[in-house]
Parts: structure tokens; C-alpha cells; sequence
């Protein structure tokens, strides 16, 4: 593949030690573990994700000329399986480099049972004659105990602020791009020193523009938002903070509900799950009096079965990780009629500004952004349009700008 087509994480990729910023203590340590081996046999990168742990065990084995058996510990849970891939790797000598640095990345994906890799790892761990780096982003669970005992421990930090700002203006000039200060600080804050996120969100702002980073980040925001709330509701005990759950969320109680609906199934069970699925039928029962009625201050109800009443459905609850899953085919539906809400509405005031009906109005509708974007300001003003109305249009003018240019090229060829 061609370097210029490489993506910012593949081509800004550590080739040594060196190049390494802001881990100078973890560096130290690592070097003194392959400098003493087999006074200790393992050692275990432990760190966030982006922190750079596995760029780390690799950049190393280079330096030392070590030929590298990498190893993802992911893909092997069970003992057969590791005994099969490992055991060899641990015994024989390397065929052209003067040693071997074995690699397991991702412990965290290792099962600790019986049956598991785990404590075949352990036992390996005693025989191998070459050093053994595992990386992981927890280390202190449980099921790491005896792990952890077998190997020394390097904590990988987050970088600081400073050094993620160090890192944009190295690529930045490599690449011969600029943006703003203010963007360069708004990726070096939102990426909270994980340098594989940093490259990403700065490969997209020098593709698609300043203005993609901001609506990236929001929605990220709100997805980290939302499951931060998901996991307060099924997974903590209920108390007096629970009903106020999704203060911090920028969804409003209907999205909520669809989040909440395609995930319950995989955080409850039996009772449990008829338990939930019912506390979500009363809230929907009082968004309808809410639209029938509009009687607003059931939005109180609502809100209460979609917090107490879902975290109440169990007293036990599970403290594993879940992988919540976004709404698709019903979050669709909604914003499909949100977007029809917002393009009547649009109508509603054209026709009132113009004097004529919605009906007629309507036949405008394709080229209503182009219309628009001709008029006056003060008379745009008249409309009253609202942010979401106009970033609607926005969205709408770009769409048919692409469907002219499609037509002119098409009718030139």
C-alpha cells in the first residue's frame, strides 16, 4: 500500500523507543525487564487504550533485533488453543535474529475459567525461555490475580495536554497542513491523551474540514452520554439520583426509550426482562396522553418509568461489560418523521410569508434551500425559522447543489 494512502495510525506509527512521548519512566522499566531477563519472565503493559502499549513492545524488539511472535490473546479462549499456538513459540530457538520477544496483546479477551487460557498462559510463563510482554487495559480484575504475580507491571499513562499538542504540530508539518490553534486544542482535549484517537479525528479534519471534527465530537458526545446513563439505570442499584439519569443527556425522553427498548434484552432475563418491557409500555402509555392531551406535566411519569421503573425491574444486578447497541429500524422511523416534522413546519411559514397554500407551497420543496438562500435577511427573519429548521435547509441546499452537478455532468457526457 502506498504510504500517502496509509491512515494516519498505520503511517505515524513509533519505529523506536525514542519517538515515544510523555512514558520515559515506563520506557526505563521495559528496557531493564529485557536487560535481566529471565530474572522475571513477563511483564505486562498496562494502560488505556491509545496509550500506546503494543507500538511500545514492538519498537523494542526492533531495537534489541529480536524476532517478534505476535499474538492475539482475543482469539485463543481456550487451553487446547494456546497450548497448540504457544508452546512451540516458547521453545524454539529463532532461525536469524539473536533472540525472540513473544507478544500477547489484549489480555483482557483471555477467560479465566478452568477451561480457559488463563492459567495455561501462567504455566507457560515458567518455561518459556524468551521474554513475554502482555499488554492490557485493565490488569487489576480479578481474574488477573495470579497473573500478575508471575510478571512485573508497567502502568502506560494518558499523555498529558501539552504532548498530544506536540504530536498534532509534528504531523501537521509532515503532512504541510494547517488549521486553527482552536481546532488543534479541541482535538488534543477531546482525544483525553489517547494518541490513536488524536491521529483519527486529525486525519478527518484534514479530509473533510475544520467543521467535521465539531459534529463528529457531538455526536460522540452524545452516544458517550447515553451509555453512561444506560449503565446507571441497569446496572446500579436504584436511589434517589436515578430518576434524574438522563439530566445529562441531550436526547429527549423518546430517543431515550429507544435506546432503553433495544437494550434491555441484554441486560435482563426472565422475570427481569417482563418486569422492564412493562415499566416501557406505561411510559409509553403516558407519551400518548402527553401528544392526545397535551397534558405536559406527565412527562414526569414518563421519565420515571424509563428510569426507576427499568433499574427497579431486578435487584440483582450485573456488573459486566455490555456493548449497548444503538436503535436501528424504530430510532429510523423517528427521525424519519422528525425530519418530515421539521419540513412541514418549514412550509408551514413559506406559505404564510408568500400568501399562498401548503399545498402549493409544497410543489417548492426541492428547491425551497435555493429560494431561501435568494431572499432578504430580514425577511428569512419574518419566518422565524429555528436552528434545527435551518440546518435543515443547510443540509437540503448541499443535496441539491450534488443533484444539479450530477445532472450537468451527466448531460455533458
Amino acid at each position: 500500500m502506498n504510504e500517502k494512502s496509509l491512515p494516519f495510525v498505520e503511517k505515524y506509527r513509533i519505529e523506536s523507543t525514542e519517538d515515544i512521548i510523555g512514558q520515559n519512566r515506563a520506557i526505563q522499566e521495559i528496557k531493564l525487564f529485557i536487560k535481566t531477563f529471565p530474572r522475571k519472565k513477563a511483564i505486562i503493559l498496562n494502560g488505556p487504550p491509545g496509550t500506546g502499549k503494543t507500538c511500545t513492545a514492538v519498537a523494542l524488539a526492533k531495537e534489541n533485533k529480536l524476532e517478534i511472535f505476535e499474538l492475539n490473546a482475543s482469539d485463543l479462549r481456550n487451553r487446547a488453543k494456546l497450548e497448540e499456538v504457544l508452546k512451540p513459540v516458547t521453545l524454539q530457538q529463532p532461525l536469524f535474529k539473536k533472540g525472540k520477544l513473544i507478544l500477547m496483546d489484549e489480555a483482557d479477551g483471555i477467560t479465566g475459567t478452568d477451561r480457559g487460557g488463563l492459567p495455561e498462559l501462567i504455566a507457560l510463563i515458567e518455561k518459556t525461555k524468551f521474554p513475554i510482554i502482555i499488554t492490557a487495559n485493565d490488569i487489576w480484575k480479578k481474574k488477573f490475580s495470579l497473573l500478575r504475580k508471575k510478571c512485573n507491571i508497567v502502568n502506560l499513562k494518558n499523555i498529558e495536554f501539552k504532548n498530544s499538542i506536540e504530536i498534532i504540530k509534528k504531523v501537521l508539518e509532515k503532512e504541510n497542513q494547517q488549521i486553527s490553534a482552536e481546532t488543534i486544542n479541541l482535538i488534543a482535549e477531546k482525544s483525553r491523551g489517547d494518541v490513536r484517537a488524536l491521529l483519527n479525528d486529525l486525519e478527518s479534519v484534514i479530509s473533510l474540514g475544520e467543521e467535521s471534527l465539531k459534529t463528529e465530537i457531538s455526536e460522540r458526545e452524545k452516544q458517550e452520554e447515553i451509555f453512561i446513563s444506560l449503565k446507571k439505570i441497569f446496572q446500579n442499584p436504584p436511589d434517589s439520583k436515578t430518576i434524574r439519569a438522563y439530566d445529562n443527556s441531550n436526547l429527549d425522553l423518546n430517543e431515550i426509550a429507544l435506546w432503553i427498548e433495544e437494550n434491555i434484552p441484554l441486560e435482563y432475563k426472565g422475570k427481569a426482562l417482563y418486569n422492564a418491557i412493562e415499566s416501557l409500555s406505561k411510559s409509553d402509555l403516558f407519551k400518548g396522553r402527553i401528544y392526545r392531551q397535551q397534558h405536559w406535566r406527565f412527562l414526569v411519569y414518563q421519565n420515571f418509568f424509563l428510569t426507576a421503573g427499568i433499574s427497579t425491574a431486578t435487584k440483582l444486578k450485573n456488573k459486566k461489560f455490555t456493548s449497548y447497541k444503538r436503535p436501528s429500524r424504530i430510532l429510523k422511523i423517528w427521525l424519519s418523521n422528525q425530519k418530515n416534522a421539521k419540513k412541514k413546519s418549514i412550509i408551514a411559514k413559506y406559505s404564510k410569508l408568500c400568501h399562498m397554500s401548503k399545498k402549493k407551497a409544497m410543489k417548492d420543496n426541492f428547491i425551497l434551500p435555493l429560494i431561501l438562500d435568494n431572499l432578504d435577511e430580514k425577511v428569512i427573519k419574518k419566518m422565524d425559522l429555528n436552528e434545527k429548521e435551518i440546518s435543515y435547509l443547510k443540509d437540503r441546499k448541499a443535496a441539491v447543489i450534488i443533484a444539479n452537478n450530477l445532472n450537468k455532468f451527466r448531460l455533458e457526457n
